[in-house]
């Protein structure tokens, strides 16, 4: 029944009550005409001794309503919080119903006895009461709102049930209010003192005099106050079932000493509790606004060798020295304040708070340091402290308001020297050309030679990783050379790469280098186990060549040789650490690692850490490490941090130019053109032989006209062979793998054109087949997921047009051309890189088809990348062009010297000459 309650002293307050989800209240006034009452004139009476409340801070204030949390709604229903002259009423009968249900639950909600019912059950309060999921609700919302966290309050349930309850804002003894003192050491002590204080109404701060510290309670308070000894006592006992210290007094005030790290758990986890029940806790003003603090850190490291030439096994020596505030400390005072675990320390007057962790973790890095006799080369391994490692900032007197930690680390010049020597690759010792290499390095590429050849000295892996085209190969051989001439190794050296340019390191060894002796171990017919080591005992070779492939297949018995270096070319490909590949090359013995790779390695983290763990067993960790500690703040958060701190790790065993370098002053020449050889697989070479042997005999009987028409057909015909056997057999595309799998060349420049496409670069392919292009785009398409066009003289104008127009503007990275349709007429300068598939007998044609890139209005260096196959006639044909081409351009200017072959030379021309 809604209640009619007049009284000409008390208000009526009629009150629409609405439940909300989650334990809150929509609450509206009525006039007695029905109208709605702005909440302005009303909250302040409800909020009557809730002073935030009372002015409207904490309660959302609508035009028409506000919204009370259950707790709330019985605080208001309160006899000690509601307003003396207020009287509240449901507005309608839902309303009223629900107003007396919660002045039924209003004595239990204001008695500490509702908590002997309390239980928690799966991390949710409850309490066994009627109506008892209402006070569960109220409890929580009333506990989290005061700043505590629900998982302490089953610690503080016997704190409630001992008059802790209901919370309350403030703790008296009639006028006097009890709260807890904590005071920093004086002069003569090192310990805090946490004590119990009586702050009168005029704001004074009192404790008992000395004589009566230790009296009860009762005994030491003075005359006037002794009525309150008994209020004051159970509040004081009260914050005793709050503090977690042992021997802590209740008969009289506390008086307690506490460490530093008591201290530390004081401010870290009681105060929140005490003042969030509603003790007041006096705290040393500096202490309020203290911020934690890091010394400073000055670290001179240098060698105990006199030597003017640092060296990687030289043991270094560590001087430490630490300041705060201007203020000097010495290694033993430092010492001193990490044993005694020190938290909060003096300097001059003024008072720091330092973290003891840090202290204990320099502590341990100077014990490192001192007792196991740190070298050169552990400070750069080492896995140092961030702190350590970090760079150092300049150091500033008067910057009194820095709190981050510094850290000077300085180095003695002849080891900064040598670590410049590492890291900047600057200052390396002088390397004089090897008197037997055919050829003049660029300025880079003496630098690269030295570097490699500085690596080894210093018994350091290296990862070579130049552009493509920058001359790995030439700076490789120019080492490989250094080291049986000037170092007189006597064990072979092994260069592993993918089959795909096996050909090219023969033929650029034998151009660069031919006074080494090479021997290729590759091929169904190749020597093995005993019979191989017989050869190599025998023949000595200097340089062996093999494949991935093959290393995998008798790594039982090569892994018994000692290798002066295990090269990788193209070291990607032991990117996947648990492939049969990659555990054979980790089985093979070498006394210096050197892999190299045209890709950014620093952008394909799961292929680097392959490569270091190569040149540098263990130097990244395991993989599942690696994968913790860079790759996923890298790859998935693109952590700069993360990436600069890989960098750092990484920049001693990495030389990387690129092309577009402009610091290194490359000179580079506008136009490169490379030679790229491949084997012919083993059906390729069957297939090749079949036919020449069929035809061979049939020229002899023909005519001068028709034998003309005869060699050009078998050109034609071995030329396809060449590229791929199922153009030559006309037969219907596999699957890409498959496609790869029979044609060395096709994977060589599928292999390569991705490698460009990762650099962000675009090329040209030119072709004289429609079946090689449409191979090429049924490759791109499977693989890499790429749309290569295809321009064909059958393309029509308008097409083709908007096709030069798309791949200009960047919009896809490959474009596959016939060489008659696209060799002339065309602008194609976005590319810089030309690729070959198939050679054209006449210069011309292919130079005029390079010229598509490489003309008026291109800004990059281009690369024109040939494609040959080993022992066949386009590498008879191409030996003649340079040939004729240094006697006569003239001669060449079309195809028609070739069908002028004499018998022997046609011979010789159509031989395929096996390589071994």
């Amino acid at each position: 029944m809604i209640d009619t309650f007049t009284s000409p002293f008390v208000k009526l307050l009629r009150l629409k009550v609405t439940e909300l989800q989650n334990g809150y209240y929509s609450i509206i006034a009525l006039h007695d005409d029905g109208l709605i009452s702005p909440p302005e004139s009303w909250v302040p009476q409800l909020f009557y001794k809730y002073e935030a409340n009372f002015y409207g801070l904490t309660v959302p204030l609508d035009e028409r309503d506000i919204t009370l949390s259950t707790a709330e709604l019985l605080d208001v229903l309160s006899p000690s919080l509601k307003h003396p002259l207020l009287h509240i009423v449901g507005a309608d009968v839902a309303s009223e119903v629900l107003f007396e249900i919660f002045r039924q639950l209003v004595p239990q909600w204001t008695s500490s006895t509702l908590w002997q019912a309390a239980s928690f059950n799966e991390q949710k309060l409850q309490f066994e009461l009627d109506e008892g999921q209402i006070l569960a609700t109220a409890a929580t919302q009333k506990l989290i709102n005061n700043g505590l966290q629900l998982e302490q309050v089953k610690e503080l349930i016997p704190f409630f049930t001992n008059g802790g309850w209901p919370l309350q804002s403030e703790h008296h003894a009639d006028d006097l209010k009890v709260a807890l003192r904590l005071s920093e050491p004086d002069e003569v002590s090192e310990q805090w003192l946490l004590e119990t204080i009586i702050i009168t109404p005029t704001e004074k701060h009192w404790t008992p005099a000395i004589r009566k510290r230790w009296l009860p309670i009762a005994e030491a308070l003075p005359e006037k106050w002794k009525a309150f000894s008994a209020d004051i006592a159970a509040i004081q006992q009260q914050i005793a079932t709050l503090l977690p210290l042992d021997n802590l007094t209740s008969e009289s005030f506390i008086y307690h000493p506490l460490t530093d790290e008591q201290v530390k758990l004081f401010l870290r986890n009681d105060i929140a509790v005490l003042q969030a029940l509603g003790y007041e806790i006096i705290l040393p003003a500096w202490l309020k606004e203290l911020k934690q603090s890091k010394m400073r850190v000055q670290v001179s490291a240098g060698q105990l060798s006199t030597r003017s030439v640092a060296g990687l096994d030289d043991i270094l020596t560590f001087k430490w020295q630490f300041s705060m505030n201007g203020e000097n400390i010495s290694a033993e005072q430092f010492q001193k304040l990490v044993d005694e675990k020190r938290e909060f320390m003096r300097i001059g007057t003024e008072w720091f708070r330092i973290d003891a962790a840090w202290m204990q973790e320099m502590r341990a890095l100077m014990d490192k340091a001192s007792n196991e006799q740190w070298t050169v080369k552990e400070l750069l391994f080492r896995e140092l402290p961030e702190t350590l490692t970090a760079p150092a900032e300049e150091f500033d007197e008067d910057d009194a308001e820095r709190d981050d930690p510094i850290l000077a680390f300085e180095i003695q010049q002849s080891l900064q020297n040598y670590l410049q020597q590492l890291q900047e690759k600057q200052g390396l010792p002088s390397v004089p050309v090897p008197l037997q290499l055919e050829a003049d390095l660029r300025p880079y590429q003496q630098q690269g030679f030295e570097w490699l050849v500085f690596m080894r000295e210093q018994k350091f892996g290296a990862c070579l990783a130049d552009d493509m085209g920058l001359g790995k190969t030439i700076q490789t051989i120019s080492y490989l050379l250094h080291t049986i001439n000037t170092l007189d190794v006597t064990e072979p050296a092994i260069i592993i790469c993918p089959t795909s340019v096996l050909g090219n390191w023969q033929k650029e060894l034998a151009r660069f280098a031919p006074s080494l002796s090479v021997y290729t171990h590759y091929g169904a017919n190749r020597l093995k186990d005993d019979a191989l080591l017989a050869e190599m005992k025998r023949t000595k070779p200097q340089i062996v060549v093999s494949t991935y492939g093959t290393i995998s297949q008798d790594v039982e018995f090569l892994q018994h040789l000692n290798w002066s270096s295990i090269i990788l070319d193209e070291a990607q490909n032991i990117k996947n650490m648990q492939t049969i590949q990659s555990r054979a090359i980790r089985r093979l013995r070498g006394e210096h690692h050197i892999a190299l790779t045209g890709t950014p390695v620093e952008n394909r983290l799961s292929e680097l850490w392959a490569i270091f763990d190569f040149i540098h067993k263990g130097y990244l960790g395991s993989f599942g490490k690696f994968q913790e500690q860079f790759i996923l703040p890298i790859e998935r958060d693109d952590s700069e941090q993360y990436k600069e701190q890989l960098r750092a790790k990484i920049q001693p065993f990495l030389l990387r130019r690129t092309k577009r370098d402009s610091d290194l002053m490359l000179n580079l020449p506008d136009k490169q053109e490379i030679q790229e050889f491949c084997p012919l697989t083993a059906e390729q070479a069957a297939l090749y032989e079949s036919y020449i042997e069929d035809t061979a005999a049939q020229l002899e009987q023909l005519t001068g006209f028709e034998k003309r028409g005869r060699i050009l057909k078998m050109l034609n015909k071995l030329k396809q062979l060449c590229n791929h056997p199922a153009l030559y057999l006309k037969e219907p595309f596999d699957d890409a793998e498959t496609l790869l799998s029979r044609s060395v060349k096709l994977r060589r420049i599928v292999d390569l054109t991705a490698e460009i496409v990762h650099n962000g670069e675009q090329c040209l392919i030119f072709t004289q087949y429609i079946g090689m292009g449409n191979i090429l785009q049924h490759c791109f398409a499977e693989l890499y997921n790429i749309d290569a066009p295809f321009l064909t003289g059958s393309m029509p104008k308008q097409q083709r047009d908007r096709l030069v127009e798309a791949f200009q503007a960047g919009e896809f990275p490959i474009f596959i051309l016939s060489l008659k349709a696209g060799g002339t007429g065309l602008n194609l300068t976005a590319a810089n890189h030309v690729l070959h598939a198939d050679r054209w007998w006449n210069p011309a044609v292919e130079n005029q088809a390079t010229d598509r890139a490489y003309r008026i209005g291109q800004t990059q260096f281009v690369q024109v990348h040939k494609f040959i196959t080993i022992g066949t006639i386009e590498e008879k044909i191409d030996k003649m062009l340079t040939i004729k081409s240094a006697l006569s351009e003239e001669l060449i200017q079309s195809s028609k010297w070739l069908t002028e072959l004499q018998d022997d030379e046609l011979r010789e021309l159509f031989t395929l000459d096996m390589v071994k």
